[in-house]
Order: structure tokens, then C-alpha cells, then sequence
């Protein structure tokens, strides 16, 4: 998929939150819904982080700036404050993208919910349910680390034996895919139903 803000690689594990390029892409997100200013948008990106990401407005003002150079976005003075709104190519980018922007707001709601459970934690509150059962993210959690060792250690795995745990694992990918799709069209069907 062509990306013309260049989706940075999200590299979590050397201390990156995001890069610029994630930061252009989670601001024309924003300004589908509606028109904002520089502030509001920061304040979005930390309230749906949930402290985790918080950008500073020397990296918000010039991403907006080059959203607005590309064209994805337009801006209009408010007295002394600016508001930037979507352009029609910026919506066109974010429809041609939306399953990149989907991945991003994954990450961002992915490490909201570790915020949380690091705040209960600090706070001494328990992981576990009122019966000691883990809640399921501290599962889910642990599968994936499990998950993690066992491909490690099969790094040195035949050609067959590779192409087996790639088709296992594309048949889980897809099962997810299906479960999440299923929730989002379930909670969509809520909402609309007043429920």
C-alpha cells in the first residue's frame, strides 16, 4: 500500500511511542469526525493513550503544518488559535489507509489499557477478579509471550515445518479478525438500537 506520509515502523521495543509519520496519521484520523484545534488534538491523543502518548505542540504543530503542505488538511484562524479540518484528499488518504490507521489506533488503545493496568498495579490494586481469576488482557498477555519463546525456538524449524506454524498461525489471525469483526458489528448494531 502506497503511503505518502510514510507509516514509521512503530518500533515499541526500543522506547519509540510513535514516529512523526504516526503522528501525521493519527491527526488527519481525528480531523474526519470533525474540525479541531492543535490543542484538542493533543488532548485526544493523551485521553485515548491514557497518558501514554501525550505529544508535545513542537511535534503536533509541524505535523499539521505538513498535513496542510500535503493537502490533507486545511486551516482557518479563531482569533489567535488555528483549527485544521479535513480536505477531501485527506479523507480520500484516510479511506485508501483505513486499515493502517485501524493498526495505529490498536497500538495507541492496546498500550491505554497497559497505562491502566500499571496504575492499578502502582496503586496495589489487584490483577486478578473478586473469584482470582486473571483478567483475560494478563491472559491474553501471557499467551502471546508464550507465543513469542515458541517461534524463537523454532527459528531453526524446516522449510515444512515453517509453513506449518505460518498456516496455523494465519488460521488465529483470522479467527481473531473474525471475533473482532463480529464485536465491532455487534456493538455497532447496539448503539444504533439505543442498547
Amino acid at each position: 500500500m502506497h503511503n505518502p506520509l510514510g507509516m514509521g515502523d512503530g518500533d515499541f521495543s526500543r522506547g519509540r511511542k510513535f514516529s512523526a509519520e504516526d503522528l501525521q496519521v493519527l491527526l488527519v484520523a481525528l480531523l474526519v469526525d470533525e474540525p479541531r484545534h492543535g490543542y484538542e488534538l493533543m488532548r485526544l491523543l493523551d485521553t485515548r493513550s491514557n497518558g501514554f502518548y501525550a505529544p508535545s505542540p513542537g511535534m503536533v504543530y509541524p505535523a499539521l503544518n505538513l498535513l496542510e503542505d500535503r493537502g490533507y488538511a486545511t486551516v482557518s484562524a479563531e482569533g489567535n488559535r488555528k483549527r485544521y479540518a479535513i480536505t477531501a484528499a485527506g479523507r480520500a488518504y484516510c479511506d485508501a489507509n483505513r486499515e493502517s490507521i485501524d493498526f495505529l489506533w490498536a497500538k495507541l488503545s492496546f498500550f491505554a489499557r497497559k497505562m491502566g493496568m500499571v496504575r492499578r498495579a502502582l496503586a496495589g490494586k489487584e490483577a486478578a477478579d473478586a473469584k482470582g481469576a486473571r483478567r483475560p488482557l494478563t491472559a491474553l498477555l501471557d499467551a502471546r509471550h508464550r507465543l513469542e519463546q515458541l517461534l524463537l525456538a523454532r527459528g531453526d524449524a524446516s522449510f515444512d515445518e515453517q509453513l506449518l506454524i505460518a498456516q496455523v498461525l494465519e488460521r488465529a489471525a483470522a479467527q481473531i479478525a473474525a471475533q473482532a469483526e463480529s464485536s465491532s458489528k455487534d456493538n455497532h448494531d447496539a448503539a444504533l438500537h439505543g442498547a
